[in-house]
This record gives C-alpha cells, sequence and structure tokens, in this order.
C-alpha cells in the first residue's frame, strides 16, 4: 500500500519523488513510435474515443483550449481548427520527447499560428488563474503522481464555466469483456510493444498502471472534491474507456 511518501508506478511501490522521472523514461522510450502503438492497441478505436471527447468539449471559435499530456497532438489538431484565428491552444506535456513528437508532427501538417507548446507539471500548471474555457486531458492523468492536486490545478486555470474532459481507460463493466481486456493487456500487449518498439516492460507498465487508475465513480468523485460541478461519465467500448466531464462553477 501507498503512503504519503509513496505512490504506485504499475503495480510497484515507489517514493513519490521518484515517479516523475520514471514515467518520463517510459515516454522518452516509445514516443517515437507512439502513434503507430495508438493504432495498433486500438485498431484505430482511439480515433473515434478522441473525437467524443471534442464533441463533448462544446469548444467554439475564440476559445482558449489546454490540452494537458497533449502527446503528439491529436486532440491539439482537432481543437486549432476549431478555436481558429481568435482563438488559442495550448499543448502541455510533462515530457519533452512527447512534445517534440507534437510540435514536428502538427507543425508538417500545417498547424502553426493559434497553437503553443509548453512543457508543464499538470500538477503546478503555470498559467494565470481563470483563463481556459477547456481542458482536456487524454491518457495522461493516470500517471500523474497525485492526481488531487492535477485537477484543483486544473480547477484553478478554467474560467467560471470552462469545462474539464478527462479521458482515461477505466473499468470494463462486462466480467467477460474484463476477462478478454486482461488477457490481451498482459499477454499480447507486452510482446506487440517488444516488436514495434523493442520495449515490453514499457507497455507492461501501461497495463499495470490502468488497473491502478480510479474507477468510473471514484474519478467522478475526485473531481466533485475537487471543485468541479455537474461532473458526469460516459463510458466507451464497454468501460475500457471513459471520458468524465467537469464544469467549473
Amino acid at each position: 500500500m501507498a503512503d504519503d511518501n509513496t505512490t504506485h508506478f504499475g503495480y510497484k511501490t515507489v517514493d513519490s519523488k521518484d515517479k516523475v522521472k520514471m514515467v518520463a523514461g517510459v515516454f522518452h522510450s516509445v514516443a517515437a513510435k507512439y502513434d503507430i502503438m495508438n493504432d495498433l492497441m486500438s485498431g484505430g478505436v482511439h480515433r473515434l474515443w478522441k473525437r467524443f471527447t471534442i464533441e463533448l468539449s462544446g469548444v467554439r471559435p475564440g476559445n482558449k483550449v489546454l490540452d494537458i499530456a497533449g502527446g503528439t497532438g491529436d486532440l491539439a489538431a482537432k481543437f486549432s481548427r476549431l478555436v481558429g484565428d481568435n482563438g488559442k491552444v495550448v499543448l502541455a506535456d510533462i515530457n519533452d520527447s512527447m512534445l517534440t513528437v507534437g510540435r514536428e508532427k502538427l507543425t508538417n501538417k500545417g498547424i502553426v499560428g493559434n497553437i503553443e507548446y509548453v512543457q508543464a507539471n499538470a500538477e503546478c500548471l503555470p498559467f494565470p488563474d481563470n483563463y481556459f474555457d477547456c481542458i482536456t486531458i487524454a491518457f495522461g492523468l493516470r500517471n500523474v503522481t497525485d492526481k488531487d492536486a492535477a485537477l484543483r490545478s486544473m480547477n484553478r486555470v478554467l474560467k467560471p464555466g470552462g469545462r474539464l474532459l478527462v479521458l482515461e481507460f477505466s473499468k470494463p463493466v462486462n466480467p467477460v469483456i474484463a476477462k478478454l481486456y486482461d488477457r490481451y493487456s498482459f499477454d499480447i500487449l507486452p510482446k506487440m510493444g517488444q516488436m514495434v518498439t523493442n520495449d515490453a516492460d514499457s507497455y507492461r507498465y501501461l497495463a499495470e498502471s490502468i488497473r491502478m487508475h480510479p474507477d468510473q465513480d471514484t474519478l467522478k468523485g475526485m473531481m466533485s472534491d475537487a471543485g468541479f460541478v455537474d461532473v458526469r461519465y460516459h463510458n466507451m467500448t464497454a468501460g475500457v474507456v471513459a471520458v468524465h466531464r467537469g464544469v467549473k462553477p
């Protein structure tokens, strides 16, 4: 069990101060093949999960959007088009390797002008109070050491009425699917990671980190405790993934 000075890194209990660099090591290792592995792991369905999240966001022209743990920029690219020339998108990631891949990918697509890149820790976001209209964090919250601090930080930098959307792996609601998902996660996923990225351990951590992440109702409660209202979630792919939405009052 983790105490105040320790946390979980997958199934391991580690010093809280060490988790950031351990997670960084995972994403430094997989950054170059991150998009390829996302498509392989999900059969491309991750694109539908992200599209639904964007539809829930309510982002409009002129809005300011923060995409935390934005990685290779899938959400940021779509938001850049939605907010237009008078809006702004900030793609933030704690990992410089992921940030570099994301910047190169979006620049090569011609997505420039209304997008900025910031290396930042979700637990202490370097932005003014009441600044963003919308914040998204997709498949990143489970890697944060102090999730409660991160949610409070997100609440602080949102404008009143601003929305937070958390897209994350969650707990399957069907026991048969849950068993199949476990088999896939622990038997197939690390082998796939070894073949594509020469790194089975990072994908074994991925499977473990998903199991240690709060389930749907627990995360809903954490968002409420952080100050969000009208918190609700939508299960996708039978609860393998869920998107939570909350509003800053």
